[in-house]
């Protein structure tokens, strides 16, 4: 959902003669800018997937919003009187996890961490062994951590669920 930018970065002062974005797959978008003649072009490529800034100044690529399909290595090649270039790029995707903590009658906390990737770890305050885990992978990459804390025999009159993702503060 946020703004990826891949750069791609100048090696001298001498000016580009063509840049191309291409991701490394068969049938994937591909962005090109030709100075010369001013033109640019784009080949399967969505509305999301465009460049920053103008390709004569600054050549790098903005994929927003962002989604899990954009994943993948990208790579920018430029030409110019000195040559030509490549500069690889690798995008991952990170999801945060939607948090849940309910309870039921027989005092079992039952904290979800849904859809994050990767899965998100989940601990509880204060810490106990009387806690379970369960994990479910789905199509799309993203994971569902569910963890159930017992504290009926416990002296606790409360408990926290500490849910921790790198997407996540």
């Amino acid at each position: 959902g946020h703004e990826a930018v891949l750069s791609c970065p100048s090696i001298s002062n001498v000016s580009l003669l063509l840049v191309t974005w291409k991701r490394n797959c068969s049938s994937c978008c591909l962005l090109s800018y030709r100075s010369d003649q001013n033109e640019t072009s784009k080949l399967n490529c969505s509305e999301r997937i465009t460049w920053k800034y103008s390709p004569a100044s600054d050549p790098a690529l903005r994929i927003y919003p962002v989604d899990l399909g954009d994943e993948g290595n990208y790579t920018c090649e430029t030409a110019s009187s000195e040559g030509n270039f490549h500069f690889f790029s690798s995008l991952t995707v990170i999801v945060p996890p939607l948090v849940t903590l309910t309870h039921d009658k027989s005092r079992v906390a039952v904290c979800q961490a849904s859809a994050g990737k990767p899965a998100a770890d989940i601990s509880w305050i204060p810490a106990s062994n009387h806690s379970s885990e369960e994990e479910f992978h789905h199509p799309n990459g993203t994971v569902t951590r569910v963890s159930y804390f017992g504290w009926a025999t416990s002296s606790f009159p409360s408990v926290t669920c500490l849910v921790t993702h790198p997407a996540m503060n």
